[in-house]
């Protein structure tokens, strides 16, 4: 994993470098980590992505942070023209942070309320005039697959703002499944719900918004569980 984090590394490099800040950098980068690190660390994914492939741009997608294996997980099923939204810090990290910001993700920092919000309101823009979707952890960090976390207020709050779809992206619990010592180390599933439209919600809408949004998630989370348990 280490040998191939590197290689896939420096082929995102030249993707990023040839075509800096370009929105579909981040499919073509997180394909080139996830297909090949699948096969290494043994996992079967699952994917039913529904209507998503055919969801008109732009929407904010919502999807469970369970730990740094997402990377893996959920980079072979980023739609075309999809950028994240990730901590300033993260563009230090060495390689993979500077790919991450060449890659045109979305950099807050969070420490700073008034450099976020304006951080928030240039992706809103980027949303609605550069036909690009936005790809959320709502949750704001990792749950160590101990279930889904409260949602942070960011995703709905841009999704409202830009009168875009949300789309719950959900994946099954692997965190405290795979079994790495084993060829095959475990199932993955992963299913995108339907869209939930935000055209003419204010503000004042929003709870509501993240309510139906996490009981929907919380809800097709435990299906899939099931269904990554029964899969052979």
């Amino acid at each position: 994993m280490g040998v191939h984090f590197l290689v896939a590394g420096c082929v995102n490099l030249c993707i990023v470098l040839v075509r800096p800040f370009n929105p579909d950098n981040s499919r073509l980068c997180g394909r080139t980590y996830s297909v090949p690190a699948l096969r290494i660390l043994g996992l079967r994914l699952r994917a039913d992505l529904g209507d998503l492939t055919k969801q008109p741009r732009p929407y904010v997608i919502v999807a469970n942070h369970q730990s740094n294996y997402d990377l893996f997980v959920f980079g072979s099923v980023i739609p075309q023209r999809t950028v994240s939204v990730g901590k300033t810090s993260l563009k230090w990290m060495p390689f993979f942070g500077q790919v991450y910001w060449l890659a045109g993700n979305v950099l807050v920092e969070r420490g700073n309320a008034e450099k976020a919000k304006q951080s928030m309101l240039k992706t809103t823009d980027v949303m609605r005039h550069h036909d690009t979707s936005i790809w959320f952890f709502a949750e704001g960090t990792r749950n160590l697959g101990r279930g889904l976390l409260p949602f942070k207020k960011g995703a709905f709050q841009m999704a409202i703002a830009a009168g875009v779809p949300v789309i719950p992206l959900c994946c099954s619990s692997y965190k405290n499944t795979m079994q790495l010592s084993s060829w095959h180390s475990g199932n993955v599933c992963i299913r995108a719900l339907p869209a939930i439209p935000t055209q003419g919600m204010t503000m004042d809408d929003m709870p509501a918004l993240m309510e139906r949004c996490r009981s929907q998630m919380v809800e097709c989370i435990a299906e899939l569980d099931q269904q990554a348990l029964n899969a052979p």
